[in-house]
């Protein structure tokens, strides 16, 4: 049975997952412990920190020479833990789309056991992620602490809106990712005949 290494990268991860729950939780707490503006603050500032902590680990796992398959495997599943985590607490505030939340998540869901099918097949390397992927992550990143933060920024601009736009953006690269992959699989999506 393989042993997790226990090195600190793989801890940072994990502190990313059990920042999860904080982000929801923040939104469960009395208002009279936490008003509502801080609890929208609360929970943007924690959704940040764990998205830091996803740079953050890949690079101490290079500087010190810590990579591992648990880790390469750990990673992935905490980020995509985290996008569908807040999607479904900005989907319970009604701050987006159940199309949208339904479109990423479907996605991540349905690329990792595509990822988990080729690499049992020994072709892991066909959907490793692709520029279009990583696009698609940036503009997740951004959109949702838009969205959670949810009042105007400083009176510059309005959080929502911007969110909005950049979370509908993130799903159409989304679907352009996901579409993007099938094909190197040697999946094709046909049309009705």
């Amino acid at each position: 049975m393989a042993k997790m290494p226990r090195n600190l990268p793989n801890y940072v991860t994990w502190c990313r997952i059990l920042m999860i729950p904080l982000i929801i939780g923040v939104f469960y707490v009395p208002d009279t412990w936490l008003n509502p503006e801080n609890k929208n603050f609360a929970a943007t500032g924690i959704f940040i920190v764990a998205a830091i902590t996803d740079w953050l680990d890949g690079y101490l796992a290079r500087i010190l020479d810590q990579m591992s398959a648990f880790g390469a495997f750990l990673d992935p599943v905490a980020d995509k833990l985290m996008v569908a985590g807040a999607l479904v607490v900005l989907l319970h505030l009604d701050r987006v789309e159940p199309l949208v939340a339904l479109i990423i998540i479907g996605r991540e869901i349905a690329i990792s056991a595509l990822r988990e099918w080729m690499a049992q097949m020994g072709q892991a390397k066909s959907v490793a992620v692709a520029f279009i992927g990583k696009l698609k992550t940036v503009g997740q990143m951004i959109a949702i602490p838009l969205l959670l933060f949810h009042d105007d920024l400083m009176g510059l601009f309005n959080c929502q809106w911007l969110g909005t736009i950049l979370i509908n953006v993130a799903a159409v690269l989304t679907v352009i990712s996901m579409l993007y992959y099938l094909r190197k699989a040697g999946i094709t999506v046909e049309g009705p005949v």
